[in-house]
């Protein structure tokens, strides 16, 4: 993502967004809600006036528009973000439009920024400046690609072969080939994680065969392969290492505190009304919080308030498995500095 700041009065004003990737579009996706004020150029019918008796077929035109958001949509398979609302500045004022906002896409937001909104901004300009990292967990005869998006990890594909005691060396082979190819357009960091000897093998015949990619290679043991794996590997902080994004293994350590004093009847609090009583209170340390309920209205002044007493705010992907815990326990939940009893 690429960010360049307008004039912004206090907390208030326009950030134009260049977003570069599918990773931008998502980040987007959680910076523009209801009620913002949008500007971009966009394709629209627009009226010519002719003397012809038989009307010509309606033509679009490039026209800039400023847009009410009443509707922000995240296609991921489709690598779009569509905004909707009503037209306040630019033809057709009044009427409805969709922007379908893509990668190389310019977009300009006015809003009321809050904090987590801005360190959002900064999180994905600063994330533009790195290759994306890949993850590709392997075991006998079964593989896994993922890319590590700022959302989660995305599966890429699965690689499969013949396994087993019987299984032929030029077999092994074969496979190692076939996992070496999806790894062919890989231009950022791989780590190469499962569990036994394995991966091991595996990075061994790699950088025999491509010695620049295995200069991009770390491996790292871990008790499974998949996802589960790609848990492990951000949970031992090895994303942290390449290339300095914490947020991932943040939701990852942060889930894991908040279960622990759960078990162990320490300071936490979660849900709305646990969490509230712990602001209110001035215990809460850092406030967690599902991104599906950050457009919350409740919620959005509760995250003031957490800033206010100096809290931090960390905002959980519903895309990652820390976020499905998180919202299992109500979306929200705060590390305290000291018990409610």
């Amino acid at each position: 993502m690429k960010a360049e700041y307008g004039e912004l009065k206090g907390p208030y004003g326009e950030i134009r967004l260049f977003p570069e990737s599918l990773d931008d579009l998502w980040h987007l996706e959680h910076l523009i809600t209801p009620g913002n004020l949008v500007f971009a150029t966009t394709l629209r019918t627009v009226d010519t006036a002719t003397d012809k008796l038989r009307p010509e077929k309606a033509e679009k035109r490039p026209v800039r528009l400023g847009i009410r958001v009443e509707r922000v949509e995240f296609h991921p398979y489709a690598n779009r973000l569509r905004v909707g609302g009503v037209i306040e500045s630019g033809v057709d004022v009044s009427s409805y439009h969709t922007l379908n906002v893509e990668p190389g896409y310019e977009i300009s937001v006015v809003r009321h920024w809050r904090g987590i909104d801005l360190e959002r901004v900064e999180r994905a300009v600063g994330a533009s400046l790195h290759n994306v990292v890949h993850v590709l967990t392997i075991e006998e005869g079964e593989g896994e690609l993922f890319r590590i998006r700022q959302y989660g990890p995305e599966r890429v594909v699965t690689i499969t072969a013949g396994s087993g005691k019987g299984a032929e060396i030029d077999g092994k082979a074969a496979f190692f080939s076939d996992a070496l190819a999806t790894l062919r357009d890989v231009t950022g960091p791989v780590v190469v994680a499962g569990p036994g000897f394995v991966k091991d093998d595996f990075v061994r015949f790699l950088k025999a065969k491509n010695p620049d990619l295995g200069e991009r290679v770390v491996t790292v043991e871990t008790r499974r392969i998949g996802r589960g794996a790609v848990q492990e590997v951000i949970g031992q902080g090895v994303l942290e290492r390449l290339v300095g994004d914490l947020q991932l293994a943040r939701e990852v350590t942060r889930m894991d505190e908040v279960l622990k004093r759960i078990g162990t009847g320490g300071a936490v609090a979660y849900g709305k009304a646990e969490v509230r009583k712990a602001i209110d209170y001035g215990a809460a340390e850092e406030v967690l919080v599902s991104d599906a309920l950050i457009r919350d209205p409740g919620v959005a002044r509760l995250l003031e308030e957490a800033e206010r007493i100096n809290a931090r705010v960390v905002v959980f992907s519903s895309a990652f498995e820390p976020g499905d815990r998180l919202n299992a326990l109500g979306g929200i939940a705060a590390l305290l500095r000291y018990p409610l009893g």
